[in-house]
Order: structure tokens, then sequence, then C-alpha cells
């Protein structure tokens, strides 16, 4: 089935539609918005939101794709003759934060599965929309980043890797004793505020890990990211190091240790899981 379509074309208009759409948007990003409520995976909707996911549908839609829309935004909508043949599962804007302060760090990420599970995915494209690099992977091929054929990291200790951790402040309490070996053992830590575009730098060796254990990132975030990474020949697994599967809907949530080789992921559950114990 997934043989059906171009779907690196497809991703490509994409990419071109939803520039067309916020384009006009970015202008006026620091003038009062209009309330727009929320969105289905519990986060305020702006224009340039549901702008960019209007875009992707019409995107699949003008290539007569039938499928099941899985968004943060508006959540699960079904298009076409017969919806069930494909799920496309949408962020539209990541780092909607950074978009509307001027940071020039967001994406947009888009997964095609054939069933509403994460490990069904089979195409995925996460695009940096501020300078314009796409990251894409298809079923049994390479990841690339723009035609380039991108690989994980080789470093495999915590003293030289950069490593991302999202340390937003949603049940930090509870979160950070399970972190604190971690961050004592890695020199170098960051979080930029887009998490797909985050794990796609792990998926391109420019950062070694990237850990999120608050169970707030929801599969919206992370299904096309984490298909890449996987594609590019990295490591996501869950706490207990175990392979993740998650059902693709707006409000699932997720715990995860993603890393560009074995060896510094299983360095890094081992520190989590020391904290764990205590």
């Amino acid at each position: 089935m997934n043989k059906r379509f171009n779907w690196q074309q497809i991703f490509g208009r994409c990419r071109k539609n939803l520039k067309t759409r916020i384009k006009p948007l970015l202008k006026t990003l620091k003038a009062p918005q209009p309330e727009l409520g929320f969105g289905a995976g519990g986060d305020s909707m702006k224009l340039v939101d549901l702008a960019a996911e209007k875009a992707i549908v019409e995107s699949f839609l003008q290539n007569d794709v039938s499928f099941t829309l899985v968004s943060e935004e508006s959540g699960i909508k079904e298009f076409g003759v017969d919806p069930r043949d494909y799920y496309v599962t949408v962020d539209p804007i990541d780092g909607t934060t950074n978009l509307v302060r001027g940071l020039p760090f967001y994406c947009s990420s888009i997964a095609v599965s054939t069933a509403q599970t994460s490990s069904s995915v089979f195409a995925a494209s996460v695009t940096d929309l501020q300078h314009d690099v796409n990251y894409m992977a298809l079923e049994g091929k390479d990841a690339f980043r723009g035609t380039v054929k991108i690989a994980p990291s080789v470093t495999k200790t915590l003293d030289e890797a950069v490593i991302g951790l999202d340390l937003n402040t949603f049940k930090m309490k509870s979160v950070a004793p399970q972190l604190s070996l971690l961050i004592q053992e890695t020199k170098h830590i960051r979080h930029f505020g887009a998490n797909a575009l985050e794990l796609c730098y792990v998926a391109d060796g420019l950062t070694d890990a990237f850990i999120d254990i608050r169970g707030k990132l929801r599969a919206t975030d992370v299904a096309a990211a984490f298909f890449i990474l996987k594609q590019a020949g990295g490591i996501v697994s869950s706490l207990d190091g175990k392979p993740i599967d998650m059902k693709l809907d707006p409000k699932e949530t997720v715990k995860f240790v993603a890393s560009g080789n074995g060896e510094i992921h299983e360095r890094i559950l081992s520190l989590i899981k020391t904290r764990k114990e205590r």
C-alpha cells in the first residue's frame, strides 16, 4: 500500500505549501493574537499552527491520498474515500514558542503509517522551517538531510557527548532526582525547544542523545523523528530499554531515551535507573 504514492514528492509539496501559508503570519506574530482555544494536544492554538496544518492537509489531498489526520491541533479527522488507508500524524509547528519569540529553531513534523501505531510508520519528514533544511526517511531506505545520507554519532562517553535534555518544569520535582547522576556526568547539556528537530540532530550526528523522561511529550511531537532516527541507525527506547510502540493519538504521551549508538544509550539508561532505584 505504501508504494502507491511518491511520498518524497508529497513531503516536498507540504514544505512548499506550508512556507507559503505561514509567511504572511510571521510578520504579525508579535501583534495581539485571537483566542483560538486549545488544540487536541492541550496547548493553546495560534493562527500559524492552524495555517501550517491546513497546508499539510491540502498537500495530501492534492495528491489524492485518503487518510486519517492525527494532529496536535485538530485532533483526529478523516479525509478522502478510504481514510483508513493511511494515518498522517503531524505536529504542524513544533517549537511555536520559539517561532513567536523570534528564536530560529522550529519545525514541522509529518509521519505516515498504515495503522494508528508508531511501529507502522513507513515515511516521515521533519522540516527546519527557519533554515529550510529537511530530514526525511522512507521504509527500507536510509535517512537523509536534503539529499545527503545521515548517520548518528559514534561518541561513547558522556564527558565528550552533547546531550539534549528537556527540563521543562512539568513534573520536575519528581523527575530531577532521576536525572541528577546523568547531569553530573554529562559536560555538555542542551535544549533548543523543538523536540522533533532535536531528535533529528541525534540522527544527523550533531548531538549524541536526546532524553525526555517527564511523560509530557506527545506521540504527535515525536512519531516522525523517532522513525527518522531509527532509519539513520540510532536507538530509541523506554527507560527500561524496551522498544517503544506508541498509539498515534494527540493525547498519547511518552518517556524515552534516544541515542546515536548502543554504548552511550546503555550508559544513559544505567544512570537514570540507578537514581530511580535509590
